[in-house]
């Protein structure tokens, strides 16, 4: 487990981005935390590593959004974001595709609320990613846990 504080945004998506560095594929991030906490903050600091030049929103209504890697020199070539905040079962994810992504070796799949949709990581490997608001408006204290 490592813990890393963060004081504004800006860190928080140079975390991320760090964070991006070592990841080789196939990896699944489940993020947790209250609203406001980060989560989607964290995911524009990956999105930017990975070069990604869409705006990132959460996806909460559509669930997921796809983005391809144009990098030909990155192992990753998707980038796969979704939002479970609004789901009431993990099969609603499934239902959308996001079942077909999880582990594939060229993909980063990126779950906000990930917590929800455990039941379809049976047996595979996953990353949580807790965020938590610190004692100031704009802290934040990130906890992962592989």
């Amino acid at each position: 487990m490592k813990r890393y504080f963060s004081k504004n945004e800006r860190e928080t998506i140079g975390l991320a981005k760090k964070i991006a560095g070592r990841l080789k594929g196939g990896e699944v991030l489940l993020l947790q935390g209250e609203l406001g906490a980060g989560k989607t903050t964290f995911v524009k600091g990956l999105a930017q590593a990975f070069g990604i030049k869409e705006r990132i929103t959460s996806p909460t209504f559509v669930l997921m959004h796809q983005h391809r890697i144009k990098d030909k020199g990155l192992r990753i070539k998707y980038f796969v974001h979704c939002d479970a905040y609004r789901v009431k079962s993990a099969r609603e994810l499934g239902d959308v595709g996001l079942i077909d992504w999880l582990g594939k070796p060229d993909t980063l799949v990126v779950v906000e609320w990930g917590e929800k949709i455990k039941p379809l990581l049976r047996g595979k490997k996953y990353t949580t990613i807790k965020f938590q608001h610190g004692k100031k408006e704009n802290e934040r204290i990130i906890t992962i846990r592989a």
